[in-house]
Order: C-alpha cells, then sequence, then structure tokens
C-alpha cells in the first residue's frame, strides 16, 4: 500500500536482532520503499533468531480451468518472474508488479480437470472436439458470455460424464510443468518456491473444503490427488500419508473455511461420525496450518460468533458466493474451530483443530492480488476495472440512481503469508510452517513475535528475542501449565513501512471452563501513549481518521511497532486455553474506495469505505 500522509516510525532493533532494520530514520516514503525492495532482494545470512519472510501460497495460473476461462493465460514461469519482482499482464492489458518482490511463492492450480480447459482452446487434442470445449477457441472480451462457457463446463464436470472430460497425458504435461518451473526458479537464500497445487473438494452443495498442498523437497508424486479422486480429504490425508512412507513430504493448507458453510471444521466427518483420536492425529499431521484471509474475506471469526469483538466483522462473507443464501457461520471460522479443539481436548484428550495461521491471496491472475491502492482484482477479466467489480457504478442508470454489479465489491486486496525462519531456503521455510511459526496479514507486511513462558527476559533485554527462544515458546507451541506458577506472554508488531501505523496490539484468549469454551479479547498495547482500560480491556481510539476525498489519512497518529509483556489477570493453570495476537493498523482506504476518488464519485454506500488492515500470530496453546 502506498499511503498519503506523513507515517511514524520507531527504532525495531529491539526484536529484528541480527535481521536489518525495518526503520531508518530520515527516509521518505519513496526512498523507504526502495531500501526496502533492496533489502528483500538481498540474500539474508542465516539467523539463529530467525528472519521474516513473506510469501504467497495460494496462486493460479493458466492450468486452472476457472483462471483460463476468466481469461488468465499467464504460465507458472510467468508467476514466479512476477513474485522475483518482475512486471506481467493482466488479461484487460495493463502491467502487474509488486513494489516490493516476494521471498516465497507457491503456484497452486486446480489438481481437478489441470490444463484439460486451456488444452481444448488450443485444439491440440480429441478434447477439442467435445461439445464443452465450443467458444473456448475464441472467449473474447465478453464477461457475460465467458461466466457462460464457465457455467456449462462446472455442470458438466459434475454430472455422470464429467470423466468424458479426462485426459491424464494432459494433466500429466501441465503438473510436470509446474513442477520444473518451480525446480527452475528456486533460488536458495534469495528466493524461494514450492511445488503446490490445489485440492478442490466439496461438500454435497457445493460448500468449499478446498486445500493447497504444499510440497518440502523436489521429490514429488508423478500426478497429484485430485477431487476426481475423493472429495473426501481423510483420503487426501491417507494419501500424504503414503506418500511420506516413500519420502515425499507435504503439508495440506484449508482455505476459504468462510465458504464451507460449516463443514470445514465440523465435529462429524463427511460420512457423519463423530470425531476420534485417529481422525485427530491424521488431520494436525497433514493440515498444521489454516489460511485466515484472502480475497474472499477473512476467516478469523465472525460477529455472530463473536459479539464482544468490535473487530470481528472484519471483510467477512455471510452469502454464498453469488448469491442470497446465508452461510452458517459454526464450523467456518478459526477461532471457532480453535474454542471446539480445545473443547475436544478437554473431555477426549485429543484435538483435531491444532493449526497455525497463515494469508494468501487465491488470485487467478498469477500474481498477487495488489494492494489496497493498485487492486489488480482476483478473476481475470470478470473483475478486471472498477465497474466490472462493483466500485464504481455502471454507465446504465436506473429511475432510483446508480447501478451497481456487486458481485466482487465484497472481496478483498487480502492476504499475504508470513514465517519466522533461519534462512530464505524451502527446508528452512517448509520447517517453520511444520512448527507453526507463522502468522498472516490482511495485505501489508507486517511483522508479529509472540512467546509465552515462565521465565521470559524483560521486553527490552538486548537480547531478548534469544532468551525467548531458550526459556519460552514461540507462536505455534505448546506451554505446559505448572502449579503454582503464571505464565508471561511477549507480544510484538511492526508495521509495514509502507502502509498505516499500527493502532492498538491485541492479544486473543480461548479457553475452557466447566465443559464450556470462552473467548476473550485483551488490548495489550496502545498507540499514542493510550493506556489499556482495565476495566474494559481496551485502549482508548487513538483518533485517526481517513479524508475519502482523497484517501489521506491523519497524520502524526499511530506507532511503528507496539510491544507488550503481559500476564493473563484470569489465568488458571487447570485449564485447556489459548492465546494469538492481532495488531491493528489506522484506518485506510478501502481499494473500492479507492477506484472510487480516482473515477471521481463517492464511495458505494453498501460497502465499508474504509478498513483497518491487521496481522495475526498462530496460537500458543496451554496444557494444563
Amino acid at each position: 500500500m502506498r499511503i498519503t500522509g506523513p507515517t511514524i516510525f520507531t527504532s525495531l532493533l529491539l526484536l529484528s536482532c541480527s535481521e536489518p532494520s525495518d526503520v531508518r530514520a530520515g527516509l521518505s516514503q519513496s526512498d523507504e520503499a526502495t531500501n526496502q525492495v533492496a533489502a528483500t532482494s538481498t540474500i539474508r545470512e542465516y539467523n539463529g533468531n530467525r528472519n521474516a519472510y513473506f510469501g504467497d501460497l495460494h496462486v493460479h495460473t493458466m492450468y486452472s480451468y476457472d483462471a483460463f476461462i476468466f481469461g488468465g493465460i499467464a504460465s507458472p514461469d510467468q508467476a514466479y518472474e512476477f513474485a522475483k519482482g518482475g512486471a506481467i499482464t493482466h488479461p484487460a492489458g495493463f502491467d502487474m508488479q509488486l513494489d516490493v518482490p516476494m521471498d516465497f511463492y507457491a503456484v497452486t492450480d486446480h489438481a481437478y480437470y489441470l490444463g484439460i480447459i486451456r488444452e481444448m482452446a488450443l485444439g491440440n487434442s480429441v478434447l477439442a472436439q467435445h461439445e464443452v470445449a465450443q467458444g473456448l477457441d475464441d472467449l473474447g472480451d465478453d464477461v457475460n458470455f465467458r461466466r457462460s462457457v464457465f457455467g456449462n463446463f462446472r455442470d458438466f464436470a459434475n454430472s455422470l460424464r464429467g470423466n468424458e472430460l479426462m485426459d491424464n497425458a494432459v494433466v500429466k504435461t501441465a503438473w510436470n510443468d509446474i513442477v520444473t518451473s518451480a525446480n527452475r526458479h528456486n533460488n536458495p537464500g534469495s528466493f524461494t518456491t514450492f511445488v503446490a497445487y490445489e485440492y478442490t473438494a466439496a461438500g454435497p452443495n457445493a460448500e468449499m473444503l478446498h486445500r493447497n498442498v504444499i510440497f518440502r523437497d523436489s521429490i514429488v508424486p508423478d500426478l497429484p490427488f485430485s477431487r476426481l479422486d475423493s472429495d473426501d480429504p481423510q483420503d487426501l490425508w491417507a494419501w500424504m500419508d503414503t506418500n511420506r512412507g516413500r519420502g515425499i513430504e507435504s503439508l495440506a493448507i484449508p482455505h476459504n473455511s468462510n465458504y464451507s458453510d460449516g463443514l470445514m471444521f465440523d465435529l462429524v466427518d463427511v460420512n457423519g461420525n463423530p470425531l476420534g483420536a485417529a481422525y485427530a492425529d491424521q488431520r494436525v499431521r497433514n493440515e498444521p496450518l489454516a489460511e485466515i484471509t484472502q480475497v474472499k474475506g477473512s476467516s478469523e471469526t465472525h460477529p455472530g460468533l463473536s459479539p464482544n469483538d468490535e473487530w470481528a466483522e472484519f471483510e467477512v462473507l455471510t452469502n454464498r458466493l453469488g448469491t442470497g443464501i446465508p452461510l452458517q457461520p459454526e464450523g467456518s471460522y478459526l477461532r471457532d474451530a480453535l474454542l471446539n479443539g480445545i473443547r475436544l481436548e478437554d473431555a477426549e484428550g485429543f484435538n483435531p483443530f491444532k493449526f497455525g495461521i497463515i494469508g494468501s491471496t487465491d488470485n487467478h491472475n498469477a500474481t498477487h492480488v495488489g494492494s489496497e491502492d493498485d487492486y489488480y482484482g482476483a478473476s481475470g477479466l470478470l473483475d478486471s476495472d472498477s465497474q466490472r467489480r462493483g466500485s464504481v457504478p455502471l454507465d446504465t442508470l436506473a429511475v432510483d440512481g446508480s447501478i451497481y454489479f456487486d458481485r466482487y465489491s465484497r472481496f478483498s486486496a487480502s492476504g499475504l503469508a508470513g514465517v519466522w525462519a533461519e534462512e530464505n531456503t524451502r527446508a528452512s521455510i517448509y520447517d517453520a510452517f511444520r512448527r507453526k511459526e507463522s502468522f498472516g496479514t490482511s495485505g501489508p507486511r507486517m511483522k508479529v513475535r509472540f512467546f509465552a513462558g515462565y521465565d521470559l527476559p524483560a521486553i527490552n533485554d538486548s537480547e531478548m528475542v534469544e532468551k525467548a527462544y531458550s526459556e519460552g515458546v514461540a507462536m505455534g507451541g505448546d506451554l505446559i501449565a505448572e502449579a503454582g506458577r503464571e505464565p508471561s506472554f511477549i507480544a510484538w508488531a511492526a508495521k509495514d513501512p509502507n502502509s498505516a501505523p499500527l493502532q492498538r496490539l491485541q492479544i486473543i484468549k480461548g479457553w475452557v471452563a466447566d465443559g464450556r469454551s470462552y473467548e476473550q479479547v485483551h488490548d495489550v498495547a496502545c498507540a499514542d501513549g493510550g493506556v489499556v482500560n482495565s476495566s474494559t480491556n481496551r485502549c482508548p481510539d487513538n483518533g485517526a481518521s481517513v479524508d475519502l476525498d482523497d484517501c489521506s489519512i491523519s497524520p502524526g497518529l499511530g506507532a511503528g511497532e507496539l510491544k507488550a509483556m503481559w500476564r493473563d489477570p484470569n489465568y488458571d493453570a487447570s485449564q485447556n486455553a489459548f492465546y494469538y495476537v492481532r495488531a491493528i493498523e489506522n484506518p485506510s482506504c478501502r481499494w473500492s474506495s479507492w477506484d472510487a476518488v480516482r473515477a471521481g464519485v463517492e464511495p458505494s454506500a453498501d460497502i465499508p469505505a474504509t478498513l483497518q488492515e491487521r496481522v495475526w500470530s498462530s496460537p500458543i496453546w496451554i496444557l494444563p
């Protein structure tokens, strides 16, 4: 995000250790961006206290059936060139380029009919003669025609004749290109790629049960396991376990649980059987992470699940895509799943929902989704300009005012995955995924650290990070409760130099008492000298605002970093509990308001005009 108005930078030396500082006093914002690019592009030496790395683990190219129909013809090679800082062309003809290159990246095309639609369009095989192929060789710019072609493909693929569209030789060719491209662009120490794909399972009413499968290294299976093999995620996990026995290591990352209508984190399996210890072991072994944010909204929590969390409505999508049918919140959001997990742990001794946190985009242009002030859209030609994505009125006017096409207006310019790893290599970053020392952001490159322990160092100790690692546990870890002792928590967050300042630092707690689960949000550090109110656990509002005439933000408000040593005033060593950190920026313009400002119109009253970007850490669990 490129913001208008002054920002505040404070020293981050305390928690950066041997990392280059993100804060360079006296530099302009443009100088900051230039230096940030240079810092990200430079090989960083091995750091035992770990560096923060940022990337995207959810990107679609020409081999995904939907991306190709939407206009996406970019290859995996082009996707990786983009991630490294190069420019590639959007289907609508404009260039897309990052201000700051990625540290790691994964192309995750749908294994479901991988490469099939593109092959039909090329006309090089008998697939081009199939009835579903009609029109694919000349889709044109008519987005309604593209939607109809997509609908025809989807309906036929889901029919009893769907196997007529399959050609394993085509799938194999596409998969080999994906694997080769990832291995070619992997550059240890500078830029990491992962061989990956999307497993696109669906529930009985098309509920999303999608996962991205990420392989640790270049040893991968001959073909990916897809929805055509099974719609049951347990069969995917069994396949992964079998591969692991053959030396092929991978993990799966559920995403869009907010669109699962309660099935992603249901308390029964797909066959309606209650969850048990074997299920929990298999799921946690294969799914150590979950995606908390992406273009199709936030999956942290829902206002109906967290009525006492004033920030629960952030980028929440309440209806099935393209319909007015409400989605069920229970079983669809990560915080709810974490609470159910510790409740099952407390009652039955197993926890199937013990996952760390990342963000990613799910972009179908072979790129990251862009920033709020430079939003590329996520679905090729379908949302390539402000009218098509519903942020600016259509040219046609209704009697009672402007008409908006609102299918994509609730989509988000989100998200990003972060990890703390010793070096920028597949092994180091993958191991960070496995130990859940990961975090997710809604787009900006905010950093967050989180530790718990009984003998943690002082927050201003010059060797704080090293001592916290040796004396406590980092995010993603377990802390064993000790009778008569109360742990302390170290929480820290730093702003993205190219985004808005931080407003508040929070710790979210979930716990079990008397067989029921509870949650509470604690502000633990406030910007601008604010003090947390002990009765409400909240910082005072710092007065930061946005001028919707030009999207400028309040000057002189907010913080470059926030940190706190915190003790839970209601800690009980006998209770199963989890804690995670959330840091929230000052308000800034949402991408839809940026579109409106550029078009010279008022932002739509039906879309939030501003948002507060945020970062989430993985939890730390307390085991009694």
